[in-house]
């Protein structure tokens, strides 16, 4: 069975940990000791928070959204206030599909 780990608030945590997902929720500037935590315990899905993913600084954030293990995802929070990017509109962009 893959192993889903969820970092960021603890409302979205919440509904998370009720599907059986791994829930962390990290105080200020722990997110990248968090996110380090989850690759040493083997997880095989990280889910993200915006503002969590922020704390990984750029160059680290994109190198984990690339990694084909763990797979790195940006979900939204219950309240959708950190927008997560549209990866699919940024690729018909960069291929030329959508003006």
């Amino acid at each position: 069975m893959a192993r889903v780990w969820y970092i960021g608030d603890e409302a979205t945590a919440l509904a998370y940990r009720l599907a059986g997902v791994e829930t962390r929720v990290p105080g200020a500037g722990e997110t990248p000791l968090v996110y380090a935590r989850a690759i040493e315990d083997g997880a095989d899905l990280v889910l993200l928070a915006p503002q969590n993913a922020a704390e990984l600084g750029p160059d680290a954030l994109a190198a984990a959204l690339v990694s084909l293990h763990p797979l790195v995802e940006l979900v939204p929070d219950w309240q959708g206030r950190h927008e997560v990017p549209d990866v699919a509109h940024g690729i018909r962009l960069a291929l030329g599909i959508e003006p």
